[in-house]
């Protein structure tokens, strides 16, 4: 696979403007499309924002790529050799536009839709050549958090998921590759789940949204940053590892730990929420949020990358790739 030189942006909003800042430090050119022209000033401002951690976590960019803007979609459909998709999650919006834009991009050009849940058939039904388009699921903030979920669409080729998964990789990515879609994917129905059970505990008053999220940050969620779920149930089993710990915990599958149906949405329950979370925030602006958020996640992604676990993983991975030759 030819290295990619130039991604095409479709949507400039929080993702992707996310997928510009990170290609921008490695080096690669960056066409940017959205139908406001107003658009390109909160673009360049994103970048901005991300880029004095994007610096911290990488050092300084020998190369820098260039970032141009435009309101015409052939523009930048025609230009690309990679395209990600980043329209508002529409899926009607969403159908359309890859149907325009595969009309336009060479046949060989990857359409990676960076929705959170639509499934790739549906985004694809109405291509020319829908075996190029997939799920390039990213999370927030982009230009630092590595993985991508990749999912194929019934009609996606196997040389199609390939190609994607090297040039994520070039990106400094982590590529979960899904076997087959479903809605949601993987990461955003277990998020779905916590989120659908904290609301419980929220809704019956069992404790506040700053409760809930201290049940998190200050135990399992430690874990749950290096050793996911099932490997943290593996330590718990003791000597024997899983098979242990299901002899002892599997039982509890039965008890009524767990509501997961969503609550009916109600006042109080809209009430605790807005006003946990602003007390949570005690009057700082979601920019400061976000700066101290990226510099925790900085500093944790070096800190794994010493200890060789987790996102350091991937970290180490891209420091030791060697340069390229011009």
């Amino acid at each position: 696979m030819n290295r990619i030189k130039i991604i095409g942006i479709a949507g400039t909003g929080l993702i992707g403007a996310g997928w510009a800042a990170r290609a921008l430090i490695r080096g690669i050119d960056v066409i940017a499309f959205d139908v406001s022209p107003t658009a390109e000033a909160k673009l360049k401002a994103q970048i901005k924002t991300a880029w004095p951690s994007m610096e911290k976590l990488l050092g300084k960019p020998k190369k820098r790529g260039k970032l141009a803007f435009t309101t015409d979609l052939a523009a930048m459909a025609s230009k690309a050799q990679f395209i990600h998709e980043a329209a508002p999650e529409r899926k009607d919006l969403k159908i359309k536009l890859f149907k325009d834009v595969d009309a336009i991009a060479n046949p060989t050009v990857i359409i990676a839709s960076s929705s959170s849940g639509f499934l790739p058939t549906d985004l694809q039904s109405e291509c020319r050549h829908p075996e190029r388009v997939i799920i390039g699921h990213p999370f927030n903030p982009v230009y630092l958090l590595p993985l991508v979920e990749t999912v194929p669409g019934k009609l996606t080729s196997d040389d199609v998921m390939d190609r994607a998964g090297v040039y994520f990789e070039s990106i400094g990515m982590q590529v979960l590759r899904l076997k087959k879609e479903i809605d949601g994917y993987i990461c955003d129905r277990l998020q779905e789940a916590l989120w659908r059970e904290a609301l419980h505990i929220l809704d019956k008053d069992i404790g506040t949204t700053g409760d809930i999220d201290d049940s998190i940050v200050y135990s399992a969620g430690m874990r749950w940053a290096f050793m996911g779920s099932f490997m943290t149930y593996h330590v718990g089993g003791g000597p024997g590892g899983m098979r242990d710990f299901i002899k002892q915990f599997d039982p509890t599958l039965a008890l009524p730990w767990t509501d997961l149906k969503f609550p009916k949405w109600n006042d109080a329950l809209e009430k605790r929420l807005i006003e946990g979370t602003d007390a949570q925030a005690a009057g700082r602006s979601v920019a400061k949020i976000e700066a101290q958020r990226n510099a925790i996640l900085v500093d944790m992604m070096k800190l794994f990358k010493k200890h060789k676990i987790g996102t350091g993983l991937v970290l180490a991975r891209e420091a030791k790739k060697p340069k390229k030759k011009k």
